[in-house]
């Protein structure tokens, strides 16, 4: 940035408003007027919820040209066309952010993803975070936006979820992120993704992709077939995803078949999250031999996935083969006494559980005793945890 001082900032802001007719923002002079190092990047600009057509993006310039930040948050500001590629090239310009937020601007249009794009080509550009939730890609614009994708793009986080993703889009990313090497994580929740085409290129996706760390794929309709999909494409691959999220994707017991016949084919997997799908205590059994003959996995999610004592046993089991697993999941299950004792004694074996997630409240028994010997469990079990 320019040797400027605020106040130089401030009053070129000032003025370039008066030119253009436009109502100088009171938020951002505050932030301005709170800034108190002027080397280096600034935090954040934060203009969440102004409304930014083209003629206040243009006055932005002048803050632009002297002050880079970490962030700039853009969600919720009804960019259009016109102020969006106004926006994108001056930030590709000035290089001014390094996490760019335009989440819930459903009229970015094909101009303005253009511009995003050639944002996100930029290999020695500063932006490494892009948020799109809720900000679906104008049709004509994929085709763009997926050859950034396939450039050296300096991209290393891109959220979009809500994006209407399904079909043609995922199809564009997906043969894009195949020759990316610098995307390390993707958000693809609420998109529709379906158990067919969708699955079919994620699947593609994690075989040839050995760069992307983490994948999240919550509250889709991938169901058992589709989770198939994935877990043949990760079975192929020795490096690469660290962590999946299938959280909420109508999975069964039967695709829990597909999930440990992969936890062994893969030696970089650390997080796996299954909560919210009816993985049941017939689930459970599948998954319990993958997860003892798997070498990478530290971290389970299993809340409400229809498990009751039975599947809790199958859970204690691997606890207690487990030398690695450091925390898991098991809230909104009906685990009893039964359950809850299985665990307390596979901690007692095991050393590196450092966190079990069980539901605060005991669950009801025919014996009203009971009630007490869960909590006394649970504490015990806590006890176990801190102790490792």
């Amino acid at each position: 940035a320019l040797d400027a001082t605020v106040e130089v900032i401030i009053t070129a802001y000032k003025e370039s408003c008066l030119k253009l007719n436009v109502r100088p923002i009171p938020k951002l002079i505050k932030q301005l007027q709170d800034i108190t190092e002027l080397s280096g990047r600034v935090e954040c600009l934060d203009l969440r919820a102004e409304k930014l057509d083209y003629k206040t993006c243009e006055t932005l310039e002048e803050v632009f040209k002297r002050l880079q930040f970490n962030e700039v948050n853009a969600e919720s500001t009804s960019l259009d066309e016109d102020g969006a590629s106004a926006l994108f090239d001056m930030i590709e310009y000035y290089e001014s952010a390094v996490h760019l937020n335009i989440s819930f601007n459903k009229h970015i249009g094909v101009r303005g993803w253009q511009a995003a794009a050639n944002l996100m080509k930029k290999k020695t550009g500063s932006l490494q975070i892009l948020d799109a939730r809720n900000s679906p890609v104008a049709d004509q614009a994929l085709p763009f936006v997926a050859r950034a994708l396939r450039m050296h793009s300096s991209l290393a986080v891109l959220h979009m979820e809500n994006a209407s993703m399904s079909g043609r889009p995922l199809l564009l990313l997906v043969s894009a992120l195949k020759m990316n090497l610098a995307l390390r994580e993707l958000y693809l929740a609420d998109n529709k993704l379906n158990s067919g085409q969708d699955a079919l290129q994620l699947g593609n996706l994690v075989k040839f992709n050995s760069t992307l760390q983490l994948l999240d794929l919550r509250n889709n309709s991938l169901m058992d077939s589709g989770l198939q999909h994935v877990c043949e494409g990760l079975k192929e691959q020795k490096k690469g995803l660290v962590t999946l999220v299938v959280w909420n994707n109508q999975l069964s017991h039967v695709g829990m078949q597909y999930v440990a016949s992969m936890l062994p084919c893969t030696q970089s997997l650390e997080t796996l999250n299954l909560g919210h799908n009816s993985v049941g205590n017939e689930g459970v059994l599948r998954l319990k031999d993958g997860l003892i003959a798997n070498r990478s996995v530290l971290r389970l999610g299993l809340a409400c996935t229809r498990i009751t004592c039975e599947g809790a046993v199958a859970v204690a089991e691997f606890i207690a083969e487990s030398p690695r697993i450091v925390r898991i999941d098991l809230r909104e299950n009906d685990v009893k006494t039964g359950g809850l004792m299985a665990l307390a004694l596979a901690l007692k074996v095991n050393t590196s559980l450092a966190r079990l997630d069980l539901d605060k409240e005991p669950k009801k028994e025919q014996v009203k005793s009971f009630l007490d010997t869960q909590k006394s469990l649970q504490t015990e079990i806590q006890n176990y945890c801190k102790r490792n």
